[in-house]
């Protein structure tokens, strides 16, 4: 499959933070990367956990991760076939990145209600 990603490569200056943003920006990929990590697996089961993704996003951020090699898909041969994604070793590596985001967003969050309730 051809690569369609419009800016997946544009890094004119080679910044690593835009590097990084290439691979794991937008709306959705962070979530799904995490929710793999949970065992969150199937693709039924990301629907689930995202019920805000369309079906077509979620197969495109999947593909686009897996493209990356951050993810791998794991094909059982079942009838009916079982399909399961899972974090590669290259993907392991963002996970450091992810918890350190998500304790800036849980400490962010609580001086957000304090900023808002004025406590």
């Amino acid at each position: 499959m051809a690569n369609t990603r419009k800016n997946k490569d544009f890094n004119p200056n080679n910044c690593p933070v835009t590097h990084c943003l290439n691979r794991i920006g937008g709306k959705w990929k962070i979530m799904i990367i995490y929710a793999i990590s949970k065992k969150c697996n199937r693709f039924s089961m990301l629907q689930r956990a995202m019920p805000d993704i369309s079906k077509q996003m979620l197969v495109n951020q999947l593909r686009e991760l897996e493209e990356d090699k951050i993810i791998e898909r794991i094909i059982y041969a079942e009838i009916p076939p079982r399909v399961e994604y899972k974090i590669t070793e290259y993907g392991q590596s963002l996970m450091p990145v992810i918890y350190v985001m998500q304790e800036w967003g849980l400490n962010d969050l609580k001086k957000s209600v304090k900023r808002n309730t004025g406590y």
